[in-house]
């Protein structure tokens, strides 16, 4: 499941990163938050590695339907 903006693909790099142990979760605010304790690592895998270019800085839930 590839991100829908750079922002869902950003907050997932920094939940995926606390999973890893490789930062604190402490440092985790909202949506980055709710990821990491709502989405395994290898989900979290999926949406951090998706391809920044082309990809709207952040959707709308208009875009989305």
């Amino acid at each position: 499941m590839p991100a829908t903006s750079k922002k869902q693909q950003r907050a997932a790099g920094a939940a995926l990163s606390a999973k890893r142990g490789e930062s604190k979760k402490s440092d985790l605010k909202g949506a980055s938050r709710e990821m990491y304790d709502s989405m395994t690592e290898d989900e979290l895998e999926d949406l951090a590695a998706t391809e920044r270019k082309g990809l709207p800085e952040r959707t709308t839930k208009k875009e989305k339907q």
